[in-house]
């Protein structure tokens, strides 16, 4: 089952201090998601070399992109908390088989929505507000197409991370995020603007070079579509090397071919624990896309400032996402291990923490909300743009503090098994809470963008106010999956 040196970097959750491992754990999530951002930025950034129109397509492109990932990942949640329950109650014989499975599973299913995602991305897209026959239109349905192709790759290493978090091993996972980061960040530049206009050569004062090579080849990049290619191949080594550390054993989780073969019993956990998780997570993604077609109303300017703002958000809400992400870990192994209250004290540090990294973070971004978004965006409409992302900044960026607390509940849910009851908050929170609203300021006050604007920061607070007056309940901790047998010790480590 375990061996190797992975097996080793495993985090002890249930025993002894709490805040340290909980700190040791959570931090490589953190940087993993900051990385993970890393690949949008860079593409966003390069992008924005080529105009609004290209920023605009990104936009565009990601609210579908991220909608169909989601969907896929949500169960690569059943991946953690399975790992992670079975570890607390000292189940490892079980845990070699529920990790093959999710892989098997989650991958068909990334291939089916590939699939899907490709053949209706024209379609898909109009349902957001982009027109038909527009360079916008042709930018986005080649980027998401290609995007959609690479999926499965995509999803190689949300498995590998996910099954080893729920192990307690957060740091190989980050080690493999940043080979892959440094890889898309190589090729970005190269591949959306080949040689011709590459800022890359301007800086470094090879101009000259950039002449001479343009000329031999007469390569100007692939444009938009050169970012996801960057992306896919990058996510593609990272797939390969995660799935070989997984058969080799060296990362304590230890697959053999036979782990990979279907049952009744675990697909069905799996599907259980996925499906809800799913749906709580693509909310996230349908209300991005949702608030995307309302911010076309207001016009070009505003769609490009609300996807620069929407990535913005996400880099400051990591430490949130991160802190969630090792939650999950440590409400499942100590529900495995039938020690609610430490899972309870966990969720209410992470709390507390996230409150405290939020409210300096969103001090900084609205002093200077201007300069941030000046930096994704340049050509004669960049004034324009930039004034409606520094609105949207200023505005949503005062609720992140709210924001990442219910991350937090959330990865409460979501590790104690009760993905239902998450995902009920994620569709309150995400969709009622805050399209209408959005709606409504945007079309009956005639507030424009900065009505939607409003309208995701009012939902921002309300929704943490409700999931969590339903934490303090605590029956979520009655969403154990695995109860096992009685727990035996477990080697670990929390170097």
């Amino acid at each position: 089952m375990s061996g190797g040196p992975g097996a080793n970097r495993a985090v002890n959750v249930t025993d002894g201090p709490l805040i340290k491992p909980l700190f040791v754990l959570s931090l490589p999530i953190v940087l993993t998601n900051l990385l993970q951002v890393a690949y949008n930025l860079a593409d966003t950034f390069w992008v924005g070399r080529l105009g609004q129109d290209a920023v605009s397509a990104l936009s565009f492109s990601w609210a579908i992109v991220f909608l169909i990932i989601t969907l896929a990942a949500g169960f690569t949640v059943a991946g953690t908390v399975l790992v992670a329950q079975n570890k607390g109650a000292g189940n490892l014989d079980r845990i070699s088989a529920v990790a093959g499975q999710t892989i098997a599973f989650v991958i068909g299913l990334s291939i089916v929505f590939s699939i899907i995602g490709y053949a209706l991305a024209p379609w898909l897209l109009q349902l957001i507000g982009a027109t038909r026959g527009t360079e916008v239109f042709a930018l986005s349905v080649t980027y998401t197409r290609t995007m959609f192709l690479g999926i499965p790759f995509v999803f190689g290493f949300f498995i590998f991370q996910s099954l080893l978090q729920g192990w307690g091993d957060t740091r190989t996972p980050l080690y493999l995020m940043l080979l892959g980061v440094v890889l898309n960040v190589v090729i970005d530049p190269f591949l959306i603007l080949g040689f011709q206009d590459n800022l890359l050569f301007e800086v470094a004062g090879l101009t000259t070079l950039q002449a001479d090579l343009y000329s031999a080849t007469g390569f100007a990049g692939y444009g938009v579509q050169g970012a996801a290619i960057a992306t896919i191949a990058s996510r593609g080594v990272g797939a390969v090397i995660a799935i070989g550390l997984l058969l080799s054993g060296r990362v304590g989780i230890h697959l053999t071919p036979r782990d990979f073969v279907p049952t009744r019993e675990t697909v069905s956990k799996i599907f259980r624990i996925g499906a809800p998780a799913s749906i709580e997570m693509s909310t996230q993604s349908l209300g991005v896309t949702v608030v995307t077609a309302l911010v076309a109303l207001a016009g070009a300017e505003a769609v490009a400032a609300f996807g620069i703002g929407t990535r913005v958000t996400s880099l400051v809400v990591l430490p949130a996402l991160g802190l969630a992400r090792g939650t999950e870990t440590v409400v499942g192994q100590n529900l495995g291990a039938k020690q609610p209250d430490r899972a309870k004290r966990a969720v209410f540090a992470s709390a507390g923490i996230t409150a405290g990294v939020l409210v300096g973070v969103s001090v900084l971004v609205y002093l200077n909300a201007a300069a941030i978004v000046g930096i994704f965006i340049t050509g004669a409409e960049a004034a324009a743009v930039v004034a409606a992302g520094a609105e949207y900044l200023r505005i949503v960026g005062v609720t992140y503090v709210f924001l990442g607390v219910f991350y937090v509940v959330q990865g409460a849910y979501r590790g104690s098994g009760s993905t239902r009851l998450a995902m009920i908050f994620g569709i309150v929170g995400l969709i009622l809470l805050r399209i209408p609203p959005a709606y409504a300021l945007l079309a009956w006050f005639d507030m424009g963008a900065t009505g939607v604007w409003y309208g995701i920061a009012v939902a921002n607070v309300l929704m943490v106010l409700l999931s969590g007056a339903y934490f303090l309940r605590g029956t979520w901790t009655d969403g154990v999956v695995d109860r096992g047998q009685p727990r035996r010790d477990i080697p670990a480590d929390d170097d």
